[in-house]
Parts: C-alpha cells; sequence; structure tokens
C-alpha cells in the first residue's frame, strides 16, 4: 500500500511518499505527512506482545572531522522510535504499561557503546479526552537513564497523549515530536521546523 495523500508537500521526493504507507484512520495518516520527512514509518506494528497502528524510526550520526573528511573522531549516533495507537480508556496505568516496555525495548535494542549518544521511545495514545489524572502523570515527565554513568550516552521514554477532536496534548518534557501529533498547530514555529528541533539534541551545544 503506498501513500497517495496530496495533503504531502510538494516538494517531498516521490521515492519517498512511495515507500509510506497509508492509514485508514485519517489522523494518523495525516500525522504520518509530518513525521515521514524524518522517520521509516510502518502501520500495524507489534511488539513484546503490543500492537501500535503506527511505528517509526529514525537514525542520525553526528561526525567531527579534523581538517580532512576522511578523518573522522567522536562519532555520536542517536535513534528515536515513536510508537502510536488509538486508546479508548486512557488511564496512568496504561502509560506506566508502555514505560515499562520503553526500558524492555531499551535493554534489547540499545547497543551501548563509546559511539552512542541518545535513543528516544515516544509512545503516543491517540484518544478522545484526557482524564486529570493521565495529565497530571504525562505533563512534564521525565525517564532518563544514563548508560554506564553517561560514558555510554542515554535513553529516554517519552509519553504523550493527544485528544486531536478537543485540540488538546499533554506530553513528558522531552518530546519534540509534540508539534507533529498537533495537526490544530502549525508544524513551523517561527524559524524552527520539527527537524530542527530533533537535529538539536543530536548534540550538545
Amino acid at each position: 500500500m503506498t501513500h497517495n495523500d496530496n495533503r504531502a508537500p510538494a516538494d517531498v521526493p516521490s521515492e519517498v511518499t512511495e515507500m509510506v504507507p497509508t492509514w485508514d484512520d485519517e489522523y494518523i495518516d495525516r500525522v504520518s505527512d509530518r513525521l515521514m520527512h524524518n522517520f521509516d514509518l510502518e502501520r500495524d506494528y507489534v511488539v513484546s506482545g503490543e500492537s501500535f497502528q503506527l511505528y517509526g524510526e529514525l537514525r542520525m550520526v553526528a561526525r567531527k572531522r579534523f581538517f580532512h573528511p576522511a578523518l573522522n573522531y567522536g562519532d555520536h549516533e542517536r535513534r528515536g522510535y515513536v510508537f502510536t495507537r488509538r486508546c479508548e480508556d486512557p488511564t496512568v496505568e496504561s502509560i506506566e504499561a508502555l514505560v515499562d516496555l520503553g526500558h524492555t525495548l531499551a535493554n534489547e535494542w540499545i547497543e551501548a557503546d563509546e559511539e552512542h549518544y541518545e535513543t528516544s521511545f515516544t509512545f503516543v495514545l491517540v484518544v478522545d479526552a484526557i482524564p486529570d489524572d493521565v495529565r497530571s502523570f504525562v505533563d512534564g515527565f521525565r525517564d532518563r537513564t544514563l548508560l554506564k554513568y553517561g560514558y555510554f550516552g542515554h535513553y529516554e521514554i517519552i509519553p504523550l497523549v493527544v485528544a486531536p477532536r478537543r485540540k488538546v496534548i499533554v506530553a513528558g518534557e522531552a518530546a519534540e515530536l509534540a508539534d507533529a501529533f498537533a495537526l490544530w498547530r502549525d508544524l513551523e514555529n517561527g524559524s524552527r521546523s520539527l527537524w530542527s528541533a530533533i537535529a538539536d539534541r543530536l548534540l550538545p551545544g
């Protein structure tokens, strides 16, 4: 199945859009239009017995060079994963279960070494309404784990809950992807794009 939504920006190469699935869910399909610039996307993804309508993976490598491009040092890798599904009855317990899943995936997926800088696991629940206790739990949530005291980088688990019809979104502290899911907002925030927000966290400074 190929992506044929005419909402996709005109500057996106056709070979990219042809590799992006389409979703029967209009909201998630429109979100994919925003994510496809930076993420490899899949639909109906299952991991550890959990199903997600949309899954995305991002890999970035920053290389420092010494005078000549052939002389690289200090390579740093960042990976980002996003898991999205609809949820009829969001609870704090259901979000805690996703946080636990994030820790499980971190143990299984991360190759902790000197080149690893950061991995993020963003879990998105698309809901009709956000209960107060869920809002309180997710708002400003931070779960950051250092690997070998930070020598092998770190990973973050980021919950995000969005009620598109109500135009409400609540996210963990490090959720750069919130704008991609807030379709009622302009993706551009001043001169900063979604890509800029992600790239800024690849390396400090």
